[in-house]
């Protein structure tokens, strides 16, 4: 399945406390790598939502989820005090005073500067309804999310086809070039090897000479390296038809691409074969690239 690693995906729901903004974000990762802010009420899900994004098919990637919620409930908007913390508070502050002789200059602007005076009193959370609340609004993101890792994968599908055909082309034409260059190696090898023993009136040895013509012929033939890629490339089209992670299975594959292209240009002894063979390593490195964002 040919998914992008970059992606976006945003829901907005209300749930029965709280108004939910989840909006979740990745870029290109070796593996899965994810990472969750959460608001206090929603503390203590992280561990949930790694294993849904997971069970979502969400394999590779660095994953950020941000969750924000507003809540409903209209007292709880505004300041309460946290009566216990107050308490707390104003007796050190009287500790202080009486035990090290302070002036008193306690007021209420100075004991406001304290926030923990108005944070909510800690109440236990249930999981499970609080799951139960995040869980539509986490769903519809992680929906939008995998939409567009989707499509973005769809438009480097074709891409990736596109650059493959190509490679398809410089492979027929080196082909063709390598076969006829092989011929006229052989051809002028022998013509000079013969002119040579003539010269220095040695009595040729057909089944010698004819031995050593097509030894090193056979040196310069790359028939075994082409066949080779070829078998390549339709593992590489099969794979970009195929259901799981692509990824990981085109970049091991482009090593042994990229091993056969460079075999076929350290064998070869003709410019023009020399020029394909730039051409394929620089369409392949292109390729390679394009791997990089794939699930």
């Amino acid at each position: 399945m040919i998914r992008s690693m970059t992606s976006f995906g945003r829901a907005v729901l209300q749930s029965e406390e709280f108004d939910l903004t989840v909006e979740m974000r990745s870029v290109n990762n070796r593996y899965f790598d994810c990472s969750v802010r959460l608001p206090r009420p929603f503390a203590g899900l992280e561990e949930r939502i790694k294993p849904y994004l997971q069970g979502r098919g969400i394999s590779r990637g660095k994953v950020e989820v941000f969750v924000t919620a507003i809540s409903r409930t209209p007292a709880a908007a505004g300041a309460v005090i946290n009566q216990a913390n107050l308490r707390a508070y104003l007796d050190a502050l009287y500790r202080l005073r009486d035990e090290y002789g302070l002036r008193d200059d306690i007021s209420v602007m100075s004991v406001a500067a304290n926030s923990a005076v108005f944070a909510p009193e800690q109440q236990q959370t249930d999981l499970d309804v609080m799951w139960e609340q995040l869980l539509p609004a986490l769903s519809e993101a992680t929906d939008r999310f995998l939409e567009s890792r989707d499509a973005e994968g769809a438009r480097l599908a074709a891409d990736l086809r596109g650059k493959l055909e190509h490679l398809k082309q410089l492979t027929d034409r080196i082909e063709a070039l390598s076969l006829s260059n092989t011929e006229n190696y052989r051809t002028k090898l022998e013509e000079r090897l013969r002119t040579l023993l003539a010269d220095n009136s040695i009595t040729v040895d057909e089944g010698r000479l004819l031995t050593e013509c097509a030894i090193y012929a056979d040196k310069i033939a790359v028939d075994e390296e082409l066949v080779r890629l070829r078998s390549h490339f339709a593992l590489f089209e099969d794979i970009l038809r195929g259901k799981e992670p692509a990824g990981r299975k085109l970049d091991f594959l482009l090593q042994e691409m990229n091993r056969e292209v460079n075999t076929t240009g350290s064998k070869s002894c003709d410019s023009a074969v020399a020029h394909l063979v730039v051409e394929a390593k620089n369409e392949l490195e292109k390729i390679r690239e394009q791997v990089q964002n794939l699930e």
